[in-house]
Parts: C-alpha cells; sequence; structure tokens
C-alpha cells in the first residue's frame, strides 16, 4: 500500500542568515485501488469441479493468465475425457438394447436413456468447448484490459453458487444410494450387500450381460457418479458465466447512473457506448460458445421436472412396498427411502432450474436499464450519441439463447411453468395415470 508524507518547515537564524530544514512529520497511508476482477480467476473454480469429472480438458485453467492456456489432445485430461466418454457411450448402448429387447417399453427405460444420454452429449459438448475455449478467454483479457472489471463480490458470487450446488448434488447422490441399499435389503437378501445394490441400481446391464464384481465397481463409482455431477455441473457452469456477463454489463450502467442529471459532452457518451458495445460483444460471443450447453440444460431440466412431478403425483409421500413379507424390515427409513429422494430430488431440479432461469435472464435485463437512465437526459444534453445510443439498446437483443432457439429472459420462467403444465397433462395421457386409476409404476436413474 503507497502512503503519503506531509512535511512540516522549521526556520533557524544564525548570524543574521536564515535557514529553513523540512523534516517529515507524519504520513498516512494512500487508498489502494480496487483490483481488477478477471474472469480467469472468477471462473477458475467450477472449470477445476468440471475437470475432476471430465468436461473441459484444457490445459492451465488454474493459471491467472488466459496467454497460458491451451488444448491438445496430447494430455492426460483429454484421454481422462475420452474414457470418460466411452463409458457414457456404453451406458448408453445398454439402454437402447433394454429397450429394443423389452416387448413393453416403459416410461422408466425412457427415462434411463435420456439420462444418460444427456450426459454423453454433455461431455461431447464441453469436448468441443475446450477446442474453442483459449481463444475466448484470450478475446475476455483483451477486452479487460481496455475496460477493467472493478465488481469485486464477483468472485464470491461465483465461488459461492459453487460450494451450494455441489453440496446440493452430494446429498442427492447419497439419498439415491440409500434407495438402492434399501431395496437391495429387503428383495436380495440372499446375495452380498453390494451386489445385491450394483444389480437393481443398473437393471438395463446385469439383465443383458451376467453380474461381475469388477464391471459393478466401474459404474458404480465412476461413471454414474459422473454422469450425476455432470448434470448438476451443467447449470452450474450456465450460473458463472451469466454473473460474469451480467458484471460487466451493470459496469456500464454504475458509470451512466453517477452521472444521472450533470451536463457532459458528445464523447462522454460515445466513450460509454463503445464500452457498452464491448460488453454486448462479449456476450454474443459466450452464447455462440455456449449456446448448446443451455439448450440441453433447459431441455433436461424439462423433461426431468415432468418426470417427477408425475412420480409425486402417481404415487405419492408413502413408503414403498415390501418384497419379503413376515421378516424383520431391515430398511433404514422403513421403505421411505424412494419416497424422500424423489420429493428432494423434485425440490432440488425446481430451484437449480429457477436459479438458471433467474441467472441468465439477468444478462438481457441488464442490457436494457443504460435505456432508462438515457430517456431521463436533458435536451441541452441530448445528443446524436445519445440517439445512437438508444437505437443500438432497442435495436439489438442482447442475451443468452439456446442455440438461437430460445431467448433466455425475464419471461421464459412463466414460459416453462406453462410448457410443464401442459407436458404433465400429456404423460399423465401417455402412462395411463388418472385420479381415480391405480398409480403406474415410474422409475427414474439413479
Amino acid at each position: 500500500m503507497s502512503s503519503v508524507t506531509f512535511f512540516i518547515t522549521q526556520t533557524y537564524t544564525k548570524n543574521n542568515r536564515s535557514t529553513s530544514i523540512r523534516r517529515p512529520d507524519y504520513c498516512i497511508p494512500a487508498p489502494t485501488p480496487p483490483q481488477s476482477v478477471t474472469f480467469q480467476r472468477t471462473i477458475k473454480p467450477a472449470l477445476v469441479v468440471g475437470q475432476l469429472f471430465g468436461l473441459n480438458p484444457v490445459l492451465g485453467i488454474t493459471e491467472n493468465e488466459a496467454s497460458k492456456l491451451r488444448f491438445t489432445i496430447f494430455s492426460f485430461r483429454f484421454l481422462y475425457t475420452s474414457v470418460s466418454l466411452i463409458g457414457q457411450s456404453v451406458f448408453v448402448f445398454f439402454c437402447f438394447l433394454k429397450l429394443f429387447k423389452d416387448t413393453d417399453a416403459s416410461l422408466g427405460s425412457n427415462t434411463s436413456i435420456i439420462f444418460y444420454t444427456s450426459n454423453c452429449l454433455t461431455t461431447v459438448v464441453f469436448l468441443r468447448i475446450a477446442t474453442q475455449w483459449p481463444n475466448l478467454c484470450r478475446e475476455i483479457s483483451s477486452a479487460e484490459t481496455t475496460d477493467p472489471n472493478m465488481d469485486t463480490n464477483l468472485m464470491k458470487k461465483c465461488n459461492r453458487s459453487c460450494v451450494i450446488v455441489l453440496i446440493l448434488a452430494l446429498l442427492e447422490h447419497t439419498l439415491a444410494d440409500l434407495k438402492g441399499i434399501a431395496t437391495a435389503v429387503d428383495c436380495e437378501p440372499h446375495r452380498p450387500l453390494y451386489e445385491g445394490f450394483i444389480i437393481h441400481s443398473f437393471p438395463w446391464m446385469f439383465s443383458i450381460i451376467p453380474y461381475n464384481t469388477a464391471l459393478g465397481f466401474f459404474p458404480m463409482l465412476f461413471i454414474n457418479l459422473q454422469c450425476t455431477f455432470n448434470w448438476n455441473f451443467v447449470d452450474l457452469f450456465i450460473i458463472c458465466m451469466s454473473l460474469y456477463l451480467v458484471s460487466r454489463l451493470e459496469q456500464v450502467n454504475k458509470r451512466i447512473v453517477a452521472v444521472k442529471g450533470r451536463y457532459l459532452p458528445p464523447s462522454f457518451w460515445r466513450t460509454m457506448r463503445e464500452d457498452y458495445n464491448r460488453a454486448a460483444h462479449l456476450v454474443k460471443v459466450v452464447d455462440d460458445i455456449i449456446g448448446s450447453v443451455i439448450f440441453i440444460s433447459f431441455a433436461s431440466n424439462l423433461f426431468f421436472i415432468c418426470l417427477q412431478l408425475l412420480h409425486t403425483l402417481a404415487d405419492g409421500i408413502k413408503p414403498v412396498p415390501r418384497c419379503r413379507v413376515g421378516v424383520p424390515d431391515k430398511r433404514p427409513l422403513r421403505g421411505y427411502e424412494q419416497a424422500v429422494y424423489f420429493v428432494y430430488s423434485f425440490l432440488f431440479l425446481v430451484a437449480r432450474s429457477v436459479a438458471v432461469s433467474l441467472t441468465a435472464s439477468r444478462v438481457h435485463t441488464a442490457s436494457r436499464e443504460p435505456a432508462y437512465a438515457l430517456y431521463e437526459v436533458s435536451s441541452e444534453t441530448y445528443c446524436i450519441e445519445i440517439q445512437r445510443f438508444l437505437d443500438q439498446i432497442h435495436g439489438d437483443t442482447v442475451s443468452l439463447s439456446g442455440l438461437q432457439f430460445f431467448n433466455v429472459k425475464r419471461g421464459l420462467a412463466l414460459t416453462i411453468a406453462a410448457t410443464i403444465v401442459t407436458y404433465e397433462l400429456v404423460l399423465m395421457q401417455f402412462t395411463g395415470f388418472t385420479p381415480t386409476s391405480p398409480s403406474p409404476t415410474i422409475t427414474a436413474p439413479l
């Protein structure tokens, strides 16, 4: 921290001569300007978590400089992603094989296909993003050199989002394992606990091939855990990217609001418009790269919300009937494991989907905010630069999108809610569920 030193001057008279001496009196520390927050430092925790589960295999993500990022196929991270992709593809293959083998296709088998197919596509999409990620970070770093980001709370918001989402995802996976263990304890007492748990957790695999301990260990502790967290990481990634883009736009908005009511020359408004252009350009560049991730996130969340809601309406909150009658019940929650899991998973999924929708929609909201301040400019200050600024705000849509099929705006949440109601009625007719009919059997992947 720099400091400012104050001096005092003392004058001495000797032999009719005056001598002045300056000596330091005291010093006070000068305020340190806030350090700029870079995109590389902001997104680093989320990228580290993603690479733990085989996503975005880029080298140099722990560095603070974008120039050190690079993508190469000759690296352990790319090999790890490739092995993960092969394992997920095997899961998808067995799900389709089980579907073609069964004569009566159920909603449960289709659910497994959609779950593992969406995760396999997610890995492929992030592999494509990894090839473009170094160039994206360098372009963002170049924009930060011209206009540094001073939002000191941005890193805290991203880190807090990572911790909350990952802890809740871990709890969801724990409840799913507890549900599988309860089923194995009650229905497979003659088998070892681990074997019964694996067979009931992956029926679409071990109904086709015989059980093998090594093969059961691989999907349980690697591929299935990976798919569960990748499903949650997609939403976390979108939240962190949206927070950064909102921070860039709000920085321009704060400068405009700070000079509200003051007379300023056209050169100032030209500078503000150029700053807004840089932020809007970053939104478009990011949207071109992560648009497929947004599409997968919204599509999968919509499907599983409908599925979980249908399961709740059909089965309700009640214990699962026992496989063996007349023996002591050794299940941890006496049959309520599945109900607890489905209720928690449904609430967590809804909360996560709402968080993604609202956070991503703030990008579009922040891009519209300068117009309200520009409308209040006095007639003496109004100039051609303000008119061009307003035309750009209203003439261009600055927002994230799902492969340009839809723009993520604030009204999208209500549209999704209406879509859920519509497709819920379709699923009820598809499964034959009515309030007066017996509840159908609906299962979901672990």
